[in-house]
């Protein structure tokens, strides 16, 4: 409730919450509504924004008014809540929601003779996306929240048992990410709180299209150092704090965010970018990845209990998952031992502290002697991919960048341009690529020094769009959507990176051996979906003989095939390569087809066929 943010004060806790002003009105008896045999629905209308329900025998109504008329209690944020506060109530403000009335009127006509017996004026609490945090807390011991409920007590049922469970358990009983308490930060400002709350009370009856943005409160404190250079270029997208590109303007395109259900006006800039990667060399900022160093005379124990993909060796990186004790995906990291001991970890923007309070957890419990930084906010990331991105790169460094002295998955501190960078060879891409860490204050200077170097290769940028549309061609999942704690790692088709057979026994191992056993229910699977101007985005139902029997977890336009991408859950039975099924998307059900994994191969892929002489498909 609204004291959660005096109470997380005590143990020098900020959390984002702001108390919202919210009226609602009760009528007395209205004959229509006595007269009714079964209770009204909740109406809600979006258009006019605000609910109403039946109340005994009269109705109860309660507007949202936009951010520019919505009330916030901000003295309780600066000065905390008036001690003594109860039930006690605001003072109303009918004029503030008089548009409203008027529109409700006029949708339930009864209304305009009805007497209003009750005007209620009370504090709800919101966080700055509406929605509620719950869970346990990074960064402090058996600190768990359920706050920030701006529905209130409707939830209470639910939300008591799922944390009950979890406390019971050590694990969430299922996946409920977007509820994280961890994916706010000490980014997260009083500022941004009110200007978000005022924004989210104001949207709550708005349509939500796909890949959505907001702009109140942007940006944060959680900007890389190409922000200042970049932000009139592209469209910018908001990541755990951080503004990310998420496509590039060229001459002709129409700029700015225009969301749609349907293709939009970022779809051919993304698929320019598309191909400068697969044909080119493309520079993506990465700086939003969570990042964390481990070290310590525990650190190889600690790592090889915690994931179960055994532990790469000094100078080699590994994609590596932490499972719950039920053997569901917890965490997917790129896990890199720079030096014997010392290992850096790096997650997706949104898991930074959600994965970095499950690795404390752990130590604390287990009693481990390491050292854990957090790195994130310290450290900038750029990502080099494309055919060219080679030779791009050899002509800032004297480092050896060829095949066989720099391979797929190994790391290393190298100077480009004199400007120091740990190196790893990997990309979300697929393609032949770089992921270039290094202080955030070198930024600009390491991505002029790329951007100079490349002018020949006819180097530019892309964005986190293209980037989506190249990892699912090549069947790469993502945390979040093709895996999370609703799923096991057989299942979502990880066995490559699970090792049940290494010696140490990881969390998770045991349940997975009775997983394995036992069979599996569903399947992950791969699908080319006929459409026509829309793409698959995750959470559209899979149907099958006239049944819903699944669901896509993500999905995209392969500018390759031509044709839309999806990833999506369905039975076993129908999981076999040339399956025919359909996926649901905006009312319409589109042919679907389950095909061979990946529709396009990796690099590294690629280049070993041909060294055997083999032709690689594209």
């Amino acid at each position: 409730g609204f004291w959660a943010r005096d109470v997380g004060k005590m143990i020098g806790l900020q959390h984002p919450l702001i108390p919202v002003h919210h009226q609602y009105l009760v009528t007395s008896t209205i004959p229509e509504v006595k007269a009714l045999k079964t209770e009204l629905p909740v109406i809600r209308d979006l258009e006019g924004s605000y609910y109403l329900r039946q109340e005994r025998d009269g109705l109860l109504f309660g507007p949202y008014e936009s951010e520019e008329k919505m009330k916030l209690q901000d003295s309780w944020v600066t000065n905390g809540v008036p001690s003594g506060f109860g039930k006690e109530l605001f003072e109303s403000d009918l004029d503030r929601i008089m548009e409203h009335i008027e529109t409700a009127m006029e949708m339930v006509p009864v209304l305009r003779k009805a007497d209003i017996v009750n005007t209620i004026a009370g504090p709800i609490t919101y966080s700055p996306d509406i929605l509620p945090m719950v869970g346990p807390h990074q960064g402090v011991r058996n600190y768990w929240v359920a706050i920030g409920f701006g529905y209130g007590i409707i939830h209470a049922g639910g939300i008591g048992k799922y944390l009950s469970d979890w406390i019971l358990e050590g694990e969430p009983p299922f996946d409920l990410i977007e509820l994280d308490p961890n994916r706010y930060g000490k980014w997260t400002t009083t500022e941004f709180t009110a200007a978000k709350a005022r924004e989210s009370y104001g949207f709550n009856n708005i349509v939500g299209y796909p890949k959505e943005e907001r702009f109140a409160g942007r940006p944060t404190e959680r900007i890389s150092g190409l922000y200042d250079l970049l932000k009139s270029e592209c469209s910018m997208g908001f990541h755990a704090g951080w503004e990310q590109p998420h496509w590039f303007y060229k001459p002709g395109d129409e700029t700015g965010y225009k969301p749609s259900f349907r293709r939009t006006n970022w779809f051919d800039p993304v698929s320019r970018e598309y191909k400068q990667v697969m044909e080119k060399v493309g520079v993506i900022d990465l700086s939003p990845f969570g990042k964390f160093k481990v070290r310590g005379t525990d650190s190889v124990k600690l790592l090889d209990h915690l994931f179960a993909n055994v532990v790469p060796k000094v100078g080699s990186t590994n994609i590596s998952h932490m499972l719950t004790p039920r053997g569901k995906v917890y965490a997917e990291l790129t896990v890199s031992q720079l030096h014997p001991g010392e290992f850096m970890l790096v997650t997706g923007s949104g898991s930074e502290l959600h994965d970095l309070r499950w690795i404390e957890e752990e130590v604390m419990r287990g009693g481990y002697k390491v050292e854990i930084e957090n790195i994130t906010d310290e450290m900038g990331v750029l990502g080099v991919a494309g055919p060219r991105a080679r030779q791009v790169l050899q002509k800032l460094t004297n480092e050896d960048l060829s095949d066989g002295s720099f391979k797929f998955l190994q790391s290393r501190h190298l100077k480009l341009s004199d400007i120091a960078v740990t190196a790893i060879r990997i990309s979300y891409t697929g393609e032949l690529g770089w992921e270039l860490y290094h202080r955030k204050e070198d930024t600009v200077a390491l991505y002029s020094a790329i951007m100079e170097a490349g002018q020949k290769e006819g180097i530019d940028n892309f964005g986190t769009y293209a980037l989506n549309a190249l990892r699912l061609e090549k069947g790469f999942r993502a945390w979040g959507a093709e895996m999370n704690c609703d799923t096991n790692p057989l299942e979502a088709g990880l066995e490559y990176f699970v090792r049940l057979n290494k010696p140490a026994d990881f969390t998770g191992k045991q349940a997975l051996k009775q997983i394995k056993e036992k069979g599996l229910k569903r399947r992950l699977v791969y699908l080319t979906v006929e459409t026509d101007d829309v793409d698959p985005e995750g959470n559209e139902s899979v149907w099958h003989n006239g049944k819903v029997i699944g669901n896509t977890t993500s999905g995209s336009f392969s500018y390759s095939a031509q044709q839309s991408l999806a990833f999506a859950y369905v039975p076993t039975e129908l999981s076999k390569v040339g399956q025919k099924l359909e996926v649901e998307l905006l009312g319409k059900n589109y042919p679907a087809t389950v095909i061979q994994e990946p529709l396009v191969l990796t690099e590294p892929t690629r280049a070993r066929l041909q060294r055997k002489g083999e032709s690689p498909k594209m």
